[in-house]
């Protein structure tokens, strides 16, 4: 049985305070690195995932229904069999839930989520990922898409978990930015410029900008930040876009490092 290595500022040396925290060897601190996609931004704001336009987000905890477009996503089928799903209950505290699937008839999570922050696909069959869409979501399910959905992962790309540039803050945690990186993989000949907006909603307040970045095609901005921006427990944080032409969509991808730190017993 391998022997855990201890850290070498144990012995009287030392090394990055980053590298500590993903070892799991600073207490009470969680290192967090979120990304998305969205492949088609238009002349109206939509927020960074798969999904498009806003992301609109659950005002109560609630039961979510896990389904997929696919009826080859089942417990023994070729593509995906087992999803879990990352997020906060209705206290927002941080829970999560493995689901096994049922192709495109909904299976009910056994907790009730207020955030879904991350779905990823945890077992599949012979193709190695999930066949159809998989989504989490509410409502009717039509075909395996429900009505309103708050998480999803697409087949055809293979990377077996959501692409969502959004995260909440669980409660009693503050969380620290360190880092941003917005690219754009979209060619035109069309003159546009696509804004990018860091977009912050503190607990029972309104979305705020905290950055603003534009890009023409074919650019990449990472943003490093000094001195962290910090956000508040329960604050929403997400990355959104908009095109300036009603003719040029952007495909904009888009990422946030972040250390969450317990606030303590209060």
């Amino acid at each position: 049985m391998a022997k855990e290595i201890s850290s070498i500022s144990r012995v009287g040396t030392s090394e990055p305070f980053e590298l500590q925290v993903a070892r799991g060897q600073v207490a009470w601190h969680y290192p967090l690195f979120k990304f998305g996609n969205n492949t088609a931004v238009g002349n109206s704001l939509e927020t960074i995932w798969a999904e498009g336009g806003l992301y609109s987000y659950l005002t109560s905890a609630t039961v979510l229904k896990v389904s997929s477009s696919s009826t080859d996503d089942t417990s023994a089928g070729t593509g995906a069999r087992t999803v879990q799903l990352y997020g906060l209950d209705g206290d927002y505290n941080e829970i999560n839930e493995i689901v096994t699937l049922n192709g495109q008839t909904a299976v009910n999570t056994t907790q009730s989520f207020l955030r879904i922050n991350r779905l990823i696909v945890r077992s599949a069959g012979s193709g190695g990922a999930n066949a159809g869409v998989i989504y989490a979501g509410t409502g009717t399910v039509t075909t395996g898409v429900p009505a309103n959905v708050y998480a999803s992962i697409n087949g055809v790309t293979g990377s077996n978990q959501s692409l969502m540039a959004l995260w909440t803050v669980p409660a009693n945690y503050t969380a620290y930015m360190f880092q941003y990186d917005i690219s754009n993989g979209t060619t035109s000949n069309t003159p546009a410029v696509c804004k990018l907006i860091l977009s912050v909603r503190p607990f029972g307040e309104v979305f705020q900008s905290k950055d603003v970045k534009s890009l023409t095609t074919g650019m990449h901005v990472e943003e490093t930040f000094a001195v962290p921006l910090k956000f508040t427990e329960k604050s929403d944080i997400e990355v959104r876009a908009i095109s300036s032409s009603g003719s040029v969509d952007f495909d904009i991808s888009a990422a946030f490092e972040i250390i969450y730190i317990w606030n303590g017993d209060n």
